[in-house]
């Protein structure tokens, strides 16, 4: 199995469920990461990586972590100083569309959002809302390629958009697609030589669907629009995904992979939740369990059967766990906190 992964982490596209899967693996397996200096949650985005923005990194020392899986605003030369040569690069990419409807509603505190009712009065006229030196603007526009180093602004010109989708291609071995969640995990599974239970996951930091918008034909379009360059990106890479699973695995048999990856899933359900899945924030009944809640979104969280037993409730208790308590548990075990 692979053990010396960079995962660039997408915003709001399935990544925190991705990371969940990083850190479980990372810590069956006894692995550092590459954690954001003072225990922090991000590697001091939205500023382009850079090596001493991680916890431990010092260039006079040649040590490398194993897994870098922070926001970060990718940053290639720099993320080399800080994992082995022979660490394997992946991401995620959402479609621009149903990113740009939540990260309206997570970010609604961002200048571009803040003064606008909605979405689509947003759409009517981005340019009067949209500040392109304001320091959040990204979350407005073009988000993945802001992520992925890029300029959010630049010309989409077709030479522009080629040279930036060769770039990711050079720094990346593979690209999941957040739409096609089951058959991203068994990719990866495949392309990191793992077992089917280190891919399995519940879903984490979803939202509430009542707090999700149904976007007209007409919004649709202007997001495309507005979003051109996460567009190209975007639909480049859901091609490729698709040719990646026929050439390296198979249709039928990423489509066996997905229903076995789903039955272990309803298995660990039954197993480990009460009820049949997630629940509202307010009905979380252990607060070490209770995601983040930000912007305007309702995130939603899960409750473990109570009397497990030791072993199993760890498993289960690892499956649900949000991301930050689980990085910050991750952190102090990595870097104790020195006795007084």
């Amino acid at each position: 199995p692979q053990t010396d992964i960079v995962f660039l982490k997408v915003h709001k596209s399935a990544s925190s469920t991705v990371m969940n899967i990083l850190f479980r693996f990372g810590e069956t397996h006894n692995l550092t990461f590459a954690f954001p200096a003072g225990g922090g949650f991000q590697l001091y985005y939205p500023h382009h990586f850079l090596a001493r923005f991680v916890q431990g990194f010092s260039p006079r020392s040649p040590r490398r972590f194993n897994i870098l899986c922070h926001h970060m605003r990718f940053l290639q030369p720099e993320v080399q100083k800080v994992v082995p040569s022979s660490a394997i690069y992946f991401s995620i990419l959402r479609n621009p569309v149903q990113l740009m409807e939540s990260s309206f509603v997570y970010y609604k505190g961002a200048s571009a959002f803040s003064r606008v009712r909605s979405l689509e009065e947003f759409l009517s006229q981005p340019q009067l809302y949209y500040n392109p030196s304001s320091g959040d603007r990204h979350y407005a526009r073009n988000l993945m390629t802001f992520d992925f180093g890029f300029n959010p602004d630049g010309d989409v010109s077709p030479e522009r958009v080629q040279l930036m989708i060769k770039a990711i291609e050079a720094s990346f071995n593979f690209i999941l697609i957040s739409e096609y969640f089951d058959e991203s995990m068994v990719l990866l599974k495949e392309m990191l030589c793992w077992d089917l239970d280190s891919v399995v996951f519940f879903p984490l930091n979803t939202r509430d669907s009542r707090s999700k918008a149904s976007l007209s034909d007409s919004a649709v379009e202007k997001i495309k629009a507005w979003n051109r360059l996460d567009w190209e990106i975007y639909t480049h890479f859901n091609r490729t995904f698709w040719e990646r699973i026929e050439r390296d695995i198979g249709r039928q048999r990423v489509q066996r992979e997905v229903e076995a990856l789903r039955a272990r899933q309803a298995e660990l359900a039954r197993t480990c939740l009460q009820g049949t899945g997630s629940v509202a924030p307010k009905d979380i009944q252990d607060s070490s369990l209770r995601p983040l809640q930000h912007g305007g979104a309702r995130i939603l969280g899960y409750n473990l059967k109570p009397g497990l037993d030791a072993e199993l409730e760890r498993t289960c208790r690892r499956l649900v766990t949000p991301e930050l308590q689980y990085s910050s548990a991750l952190y102090k075990k990595q870097f104790p906190p020195k006795p007084p």
